[in-house]
């Protein structure tokens, strides 16, 4: 039973133990970066197929007739067509809880980063303005202390409890929840327009779907407060990106961290590019990238496959 990963440097560095993963699959081939116009030949043969972010569409699912697994090393789907997969027969499982430390500390990261304003205080220690000034200390960016504040939560899954739960305990923050486009109305939640009035930090954790591309637009960031934190782990599409490089640029928000992008690589390039943004981190993708939680992804995937082959349904999503 042949076993391929067709995308294995999305995962790995070279820093990762995969020997749980060649135990479950024995005859496992690790390709770092397979095309997509190469997939129908790599897989040609092959019962078990892991893949991060390739598209196997229904044309793929069916060229290969000896498909049995496809092996997801995230917790999103829809990279897969699971109808076809359903229709031929073929398992479809991910991975789900593996990254969250590492989310939780990228967010923590990037809004202390922000709200002490690092970036501008470590810059003017060195290039001179420090040794001009008139006193011992430079107050001229204005430090918060988040104690008290309020977090808004969009997205109450797994990471979203969890960095609330960090926010609450680190930092004496107080959480309210949105519901967000397309969820359920529950007593316990506010809605978007509500929260974004009311929070001081937004933090993004939701999935993107119809209802919630390009939810943060322009009309939603023009409600925010001026010098409120806007964070996003969770998809790019779900801020209109042009609106917050205006918004921004125009000092009506506080500042942004956006780890993910509507295109990735940005090939084409980003008006979060543009050099006169104040206040905004923007990072490639690697929230949940500690080297941990990457070896947790493996370790869930071997275990899924482990299952799958003595008859289980262990993360089964088809």
């Amino acid at each position: 039973m042949k076993s391929v990963f067709l995308d294995f440097a999305t995962v790995s560095n070279g820093d990762l133990d995969t020997r749980s993963l060649e135990r479950a699959a024995p005859r496992l081939a690790l390709l770092e970066a397979v095309r997509q116009d190469e997939i129908i030949d790599e897989i040609a043969d092959h019962a078990i197929v892991m893949t991060n972010k390739l598209r196997l569409d229904r044309r793929i699912i069916e060229s290969a007739p000896g498909l049995r697994l496809i092996a997801l090393s995230a917790t999103g789907t829809n990279n897969v067509d699971l109808e076809a997969a359903r229709e031929r027969g073929v398992a479809v499982c991910n991975v789900t809880d593996y990254c969250t430390p590492s989310v939780v500390q990228h967010v923590l990261g990037v809004l202390l980063f922000l709200t002490h304003q690092l970036a501008a205080y470590s810059r003017e220690a060195v290039d001179g303005t420090w040794g001009k000034a008139r006193h011992f200390t430079m107050l001229q960016h204005r430090i918060r202390e988040l104690r008290g504040c309020t977090l808004g939560v969009v997205g109450w899954g797994v990471l979203g409890r969890a960095v609330a739960a960090a926010c609450e305990q680190a930092l004496g923050m107080r959480v309210i929840v949105a519901r967000r486009p397309g969820g359920a109305a529950t007593a316990d939640r506010v809605e978007l327009d509500e929260l974004l009035r009311t929070a001081d930090v937004v933090t993004l954790h939701c999935p993107l779907t119809p209802a919630t591309t390009g939810m943060i637009d322009r009309r939603r960031l023009e409600l925010m407060k001026r010098d409120a934190i806007l964070i996003n782990t969770a998809r790019g599409a779900l801020i209109d990106i042009a609106a917050l490089a205006d918004t921004l640029r125009a000092r009506r928000l506080g500042g942004a961290a956006i780890d993910v992008l509507p295109q990735e690589p940005p090939v084409d390039g980003s008006p979060l590019f543009a050099p006169d943004l104040p206040n905004l981190i923007v990072t490639p993708h690697i929230a949940w990238g500690a080297v941990e939680s990457r070896q947790r992804c493996l370790d869930e995937m071997a275990l899924n496959i482990e299952d799958w082959r003595t008859g289980g349904t262990r993360r089964r999503v088809v």
